[in-house]
This record gives structure tokens, sequence and C-alpha cells, in this order.
């Protein structure tokens, strides 16, 4: 076990919050000079970290404790039946794991997702150098998983394998596949991936309660919230 309290850490100065526009924003970040392992990324996942690119962070809010960090235990995991919907609905697409590396057909799918998706939000407009820097990152245990219909890919799901289990970093799909679900779907892909594995959970990101857009990951049940710095069933 890592001594977290060794590694240095460095907050940002207040920001315009992203999800709440009341809120002042402050993030702490894992010293950048920390090389990216598997060990501490998965000791700092059990506090609440997330990965962006090369860095580790989560919320430091002074006065805000809106960002709740979730897991999804994969052992106690059962979809219900609209889950189980989705999953018939996409029984005819193949999974491959590769490695991140930049290439047209992501940049592509990538751009087409946030421009019809995430117009309102601070990643439009798309461009290579973003998606480069946020999700093509030469690390040993980040995969890209595609989700292909004879050939045509239609979903990427960015996701780091890690001791303890998979993190979801990002998943972007083809806007044109609405009746697919194709993002709940890849949720629930990773929940089996990581009983496959025989590894713990799928690490979700963050959760606010207000966040209209946050909803869905309630959706998976049981879900863990890590509160007063230990994890709670949400019942």
């Amino acid at each position: 076990m890592t001594e977290l309290a060794r590694l240095k850490f460095y907050a940002t100065q207040a920001h315009p919050c992203s999800y709440l526009p009341t809120e002042q924003a402050t993030t702490l970040f894992l010293d950048p000079s920390q090389p990216m392992d598997a060990q501490v990324y998965a000791e700092l996942s059990e506090v609440g970290f997330r990965r962006s690119g090369d860095h580790l962070y989560r919320p430091h809010c002074q006065k805000c404790s809106a960002c709740v960090p979730t897991r999804l235990p994969a052992a106690g995991f059962k979809p219900n039946r609209q889950q189980r919907r989705i999953q018939n609905r996409n029984a005819d697409l193949q999974v491959q794991a590769t490695r991140p590396a930049f290439s047209e057909e992501y940049y592509h799918l990538y751009a087409r997702y946030i421009e019809q998706r995430h117009a309102d939000g601070d990643m439009y407009p798309p461009n290579r150098e973003q998606f480069s820097t946020f999700l093509v990152r030469d690390l040993s245990f980040s995969r890209f998983y595609e989700f292909r219909l004879n050939g045509r890919l239609l979903a990427v799901a960015v996701t780091d394998v890690l001791p303890n289990g998979l993190s979801a970093v990002y998943t972007f799909y083809d806007p044109d596949e609405e009746h697919r679900s194709l993002g709940r779907f890849a949720i629930l892909w990773q929940i089996a991936e990581t009983a496959r594995l025989g590894l713990h959970a799928v690490y979700l990101g963050y959760w606010i309660k207000s966040c209209r857009k946050m909803n869905y990951k309630t959706q998976y049940r049981p879900i863990e919230l890590f509160v007063n710095q230990c994890w709670t069933i949400l019942t």
C-alpha cells in the first residue's frame, strides 16, 4: 500500500463551476511530476480521485460538496427490465480492446458526438488537439473499448483497467444510433467486464443530485457514494 500522505497535491484557484453556475469550484490535483502509477491511481480512486488526460484530480471546493464520487460494485449488480432490453438491443455488437491512439475514425465519431450531444458544454467545439490531450494518453492501463457493428464503429468507451476495478473515463458514440442507448449499454458492458476480470467495481465519476444530466448514474443499483470519507450504498 502506497503511503498516500507522502504524495504532493496542488489546488487550483477558485473558478466558475461548470455544473453549478452559482458556485465557485476548486480542484485538487496530484503533483504531475508523480509518475502515473496504476497502484497509486487505484488507491486514489478509493478516495474519490478521477483521471483526465495525464492528471489525477478530485473536487476540493470549500463551500460546496455537491460532487459525490460514485462506483458500481460488479458482484451485486442485477440489471432491471429496461437495462436487459438495452443489453438485448445491442447483442449484435462486437467489442474489442485497443491501446489509446489517434485515428480519424475515432476523432470523427468524437466530434459528431460533442457537436450533437454536448454543444452547450465546455468541450464544444471539438478539435483534434483537445481529443488527443483528453483521451489519447500512452498509459499502460488505459484502453479504448470499441463497439462495432459489422466493422462500423458505433462507440468507444475510454476505460482504465486498475487493480480495484474499471474507471470509466469517457464514452462517446454515434448520435444517430439513439435507439440503442449506447452510453447506457457501455456502462452495462463495463460492469460485466469488471465481474469477468474478478475486479470490484466500475468507478463512474461524480454525481450531483441536482444535475439532471447525471441522473442516469443512479439507475444502476447497487451504487455506492463516497460520503464523509467512506463508501455508502445509496438507498
